[in-house]
């Protein structure tokens, strides 16, 4: 069953393919890979052909992280697959959404969950473009995710290795396993253009409000 729609920064895999932390300041990726977790599955791919499928469905989350940005958001994308369907996507949208919790991973969990009509989300993937953070993390492993493959790094925030590593913890009662890094570097950009121009905006606005101030002059004496 495909999963139906929901409001703000959620698609079902039936719509236009393309929120998740809404980190007030995303740090730029680490530049050395972590180690991650992972268990033994006899029946996966060979690894030439697992990173050809990671690549090709975090290009999907790289899709939804874009329509992020077209909203003035951080740009975070997520998908979440199962096999090889696109269950759900999800992008950052705390802003326009007015909810703290409302990251990429959520908005895809949600949208999954809801068109599955179940909370349990067992064999499946989740694709974001930011290593997910430590809320982002309890929800996943709630929602027995199967593997996380993620992005860019996040050295502040991340709950994958770069800060904690919140699935390598044996007493949990289920093991998500995670592969951390794929596409990186394009990952990584996205999120430092998007700074990058944020600041050259902020900046540019507060030269125009200083020139305007010149071109009044003087305030009259009250």
């Amino acid at each position: 069953m495909s999963p139906g729609n929901l409001a703000g920064g959620t698609e079902s895999a039936s719509a236009e393919e393309a929120s998740s932390c809404a980190l007030a300041t995303p740090a730029e990726p680490s530049a050395d890979p972590l180690p991650t977790p992972s268990r033994p599955n006899p029946g996966a791919p060979d690894p030439a052909e697992r990173s050809e499928r990671d690549r090709r469905f975090m290009a999907l989350a790289q899709a939804a992280a874009e329509k992020a940005r077209a909203a003035g958001e951080v740009p975070v994308g997520a998908v979440l697959v199962r096999g090889d369907e696109v269950i759900a996507t999800g992008f950052n949208h705390p802003i326009s959404g007015h909810d703290p919790s409302a990251h990429a991973e959520m908005a895809a969990l949600r949208a999954a969950a809801q068109g599955l009509e179940n909370y349990r989300l067992p064999g499946c993937e989740l694709y974001v473009t930011l290593e997910p953070c430590l809320m982002c993390a309890g929800a996943i492993m709630h929602a027995r995710i199967a593997r996380v493959v993620f992005g860019a790094y996040d050295p502040k925030t991340g709950a994958c290795g770069s800060v904690v590593d919140a699935f390598a913890n044996p007493q949990l009662n289920h093991h998500t396993s995670v592969t951390g890094g794929v596409l990186e570097a394009e990952c990584g950009q996205a999120l430092k253009s998007f700074f990058a121009d944020r600041r050259r905006a902020i900046r540019a606005a507060r030269a125009a409000e200083a020139e305007a101030a010149r071109e009044r002059g003087p305030a009259e004496p009250v």
